[in-house]
């Protein structure tokens, strides 16, 4: 018989093996340290090696592991509900606790489907997203999810739900960018396709407040959010938040949809929530979508859903996030980054555009500048830059098919906010020789 091996994320070559982390500095088993210049997947937060985070799960652990949310709860979720509830931008919400942001999103879709069931509304199954999103890898979230390069291999698996452009104004208008600049044209968009669509069939429609990994760090126009919630409310269609990438601190704030002033129906979270240190996240609803769901009933659960110890590790990174003062933190440092990076690389031929909000940043590289004209897909830039980096000791988080589907190069940036004021400083210099270094690499 033979031995097990580990089938990879990645299956081109073999990776480092990670042995230890703290702050913002992964090590190898070789020895190489790696400043984590993107969280990860842009997940953690409150940084590695948090001993007081270890402590909570272990003590947690050891005296409940697991009890199956069908029939108890815990104390440390009960906890955790009541403590996040007042940072959340939902009115009374009540969170169903999860392992993972896809789980998250198909536990929201199932609530909106709950929700417009139990008020009779049987033919409301529609939901409607926006293309260049990503909303999670199970097939629900996937069909939801715009981001078309993850969605060709599954294609006919899909197709269940409707998608508007997205709202990426340095690409509005572009031949295969399926994107539009302003907060008028998306708005009428939006309300062009509800009107379309036969009365009382679409159950809601969901959006980053800030796109990630398809697009690159993209906020919608001045407006957006107001309009779109507008258009909403008036076809009886909830709003869902994806705040999975976004939420936690990582703009700046706790959570992205503060700055808009509008409070959706039903808000998703993972990554940042817990850190990186347990797998978790959560879809919360609002009071009223709850109460509404609680008469009519809800069918849906997973086996580690409402997990003892994941609310534990999880009300241990909400203290640390308040505590230390980690969410303003993200909001200055994000500051100086954007300024070293403007600096370095602002007036760089191949960087088309330079954006973010607190430690969320995204640059969009481009073979033309004064076109946008994208790199091929055949160059791999995004992977080439990810590379490098790598070889230079820094960790960066890269998208693809931004431009049209299938061409266009981003790379993010998103440090835990313990990240020191040196490694900051370091990112802008180590960014701009891998990605020197990759563009070298392209065969002429």
């Amino acid at each position: 018989m033979s031995a097990g091996r580990v089938f990879r994320r990645v299956l081109d070559g073999e990776p480092p093996t990670a042995v230890q982390a703290e702050g913002a500095t992964i090590r190898d088993a070789d020895g190489r340290t790696y400043l984590d210049a993107a969280g990860g997947a842009i997940v953690v937060g409150v940084g590695h090696g948090r001993e007081s985070v270890a402590r909570v799960m272990a003590e947690q652990a050891g005296r409940l592991a697991y009890a199956h949310g069908s029939a108890f709860t815990s104390g440390p979720l009960e906890a955790y509900a009541a403590e996040l509830g007042p940072r959340l931008p939902l009115e009374s919400p009540a969170i169903y606790p999860v392992s993972g942001g896809s789980e998250a999103m198909e536990t929201a879709l199932k609530m909106a489907r709950a929700y417009h069931l139990a008020r009779g509304e049987r033919e409301r199954w529609i939901v409607v997203a926006r293309w260049g999103s990503y909303h999670g890898n199970t097939l629900g979230a996937l069909d939801l999810s715009g981001r078309k390069p993850l969605r060709r291999p599954y294609e006919g698996w899909l197709g269940r739900f409707r998608h508007v452009s997205a709202a990426y104004p340095y690409r509005a208008g572009e031949d295969g960018a399926q994107a539009l600049g302003t907060t008028e044209e998306l708005a009428a968009e939006l309300e062009a396709l509800l009107e379309r669509a036969e009365p009382g069939t679409v159950a809601a429609f969901v959006a980053e407040p800030i796109v990630g990994a398809t697009l690159g760090v993209v906020e919608p126009p001045d407006g957006y959010w107001p309009a779109i919630a507008d258009v909403c409310r008036r076809f009886g269609v909830l709003l869902v938040a994806d705040e999975v990438m976004t939420g936690f601190g990582r703009t700046g704030t706790w959570f992205a949809m503060e700055r808009t002033g509008v409070r959706p129906d039903i808000l998703v979270a993972a990554k940042g929530a817990t850190s990186g240190y347990w797998p978790f996240g959560f879809a919360a609803a609002s009071g009223p979508v709850f109460e509404t769901v609680r008469a009519g009933g809800f069918t849906h659960g997973f086996t580690y859903s409402h997990s003892p110890v994941g609310a534990a590790v999880a009300r241990e990174v909400l203290r640390i996030l308040d505590a230390e003062g980690l969410v303003a933190a993200s909001a200055t440092k994000g500051q100086r980054l954007l300024a070293a990076l403007a600096s370095r690389l602002g007036e760089h031929p191949n960087v088309g555009q330079l954006r973010g909000r607190g430690l969320f940043v995204g640059l969009e590289l481009v073979a033309e500048r004064d076109t946008r004209t994208p790199f091929p897909r055949s160059a791999r830039l995004a992977e080439g830059v990810v590379r490098a980096a790598r070889e230079r000791g820094l960790l960066v988080y890269a998208g693809t098919g931004n431009a049209d589907g299938v061409d266009g190069d981003v790379i993010l940036l998103g440090p835990p906010f313990v990240i020191e004021d040196a490694d900051l400083e370091r990112i802008p210099d180590l960014l701009a020789a891998a990605l020197d270094a990759a563009l070298a690499a392209i065969p002429t």
